[in-house]
Parts: structure tokens; sequence; C-alpha cells
């Protein structure tokens, strides 16, 4: 556990509680608020059929971002998972969703 902190920069077990916490919500949340989403933009089982379940998981992406660093900052944690977003979204190749960086610092 304690190279996981490590690599995380994680300073006590209490800060890892709460961000395992904060993962923990907003998945949950996520998945929970994709089907309002989805029925508020008229998406439906019926209409898709196989292709509504993959339809669903891409419409919880954006959802679950959002949620992440909500979540983390109300817990506190917004400045970890900030650099935990960027480093995603870059390893994903979406870094260009990502105001720039100021290199004049």
């Amino acid at each position: 556990m304690s190279s996981f902190k490590e690599r995380w920069g994680i300073q006590s077990n209490f800060q890892l509680t709460i961000i395992i916490v904060v993962f923990a919500i907003t998945g949950s949340a996520s998945a929970w608020l994709s089907k309002p989403f989805c029925l508020l933009l008229g998406i439906t089982k019926e209409d898709l059929g196989l292709w509504f379940t993959p339809i669903r998981l891409l419409l919880i992406f954006p959802i679950y971002q959002v949620l992440l660093v909500a979540i983390g900052f109300l817990f506190g944690q917004f400045s970890f998972f900030w650099a935990f977003e960027k480093k995603m979204l870059r390893s994903m190749k979406l870094g260009f969703l990502l105001p720039k960086e100021n290199d004049s610092k």
C-alpha cells in the first residue's frame, strides 16, 4: 500500500480512504445519472437494441469526469483529482480538452 500512496503522492491513510470513497461515490453516481440523461436525450433500449449499452457507457464517461473533480472538491481533494483528471485525459490523447499550461512560472 505504501508504494501506491507514494506513486499517487498521498500523505496519509486518511487521505487514501477519502480518495477511495470519492472514486466509489463517483462511479455509482455517474451510472445512476446516466439513466435520466438517456431519457432526456431520447435514448431508449427499445430504439437502439444492442447499441443501447455501448452508447450509455459513452454517455457515462463525460459525466464521470465532471463528477470526479466535483466530488473530489467537496471532499477537499480537488488538487489530487484535477491532477488525476489531466493525466488520464492526456493518456487518452484528449489533452486538447484541457486549458493550456502557463510555462512562464
